[in-house]
């Protein structure tokens, strides 16, 4: 078992003897999803695997963080923040944009010439590291700058 999901089962039992319903039901969804990963992988996730199991889940409770400002419904916006920043806990250090930048400008000037062929390059190299959304914003920016 990866090392993240025994310290999320961990947390959840925690959870569950403090008696705190909003992380046991947190927690008890996002391990289920892992176990959905697993079964949908048919092997043994790694915490890589779990990780992009958590950014999944970050990035759906940010689109209905939007949906909810949209709508006015701050304090279901405000539970889905909470939620967003419980579950950031488990995520590596972010990475420097810079080394994001580094990278991006080290595949175009290997003769990368649009998004999706220097996003090729660059996304395994951050993989579980970095949000596909940032590196996206990066490449955008280089590419920009270049032409």
């Amino acid at each position: 078992m990866a090392a993240l999901m025994g310290r999320l089962q961990g947390d959840l039992n925690a959870s569950r003897k403090a008696q705190d319903k909003a992380a046991t039901l947190l927690l008890g969804t996002i391990i289920a999803d892992v176990k959905y990963r697993e079964i949908e992988l048919k092997r043994d996730l790694a915490d890589d695997d779990v990780i992009e199991v958590l950014r999944r889940g970050i990035k759906k409770r940010r689109e209905s963080i939007e949906m909810y400002v949209n709508a006015k419904r701050d304090e279901l916006a405000a539970k889905e923040r909470h939620e967003v920043t419980l579950l950031e806990r488990y995520l590596p250090a972010a990475v420097d944009p810079e080394e994001i930048r580094a990278a991006v400008r080290a595949a175009i000037a290997a003769g990368a010439a649009n998004v999706g062929t220097v996003m090729g390059q660059v996304m395994p190299q951050f993989k579980g590291r970095a949000e596909g959304g940032t590196i996206n914003a990066i490449v955008r920016e280089e590419l920009a700058r270049k032409e």
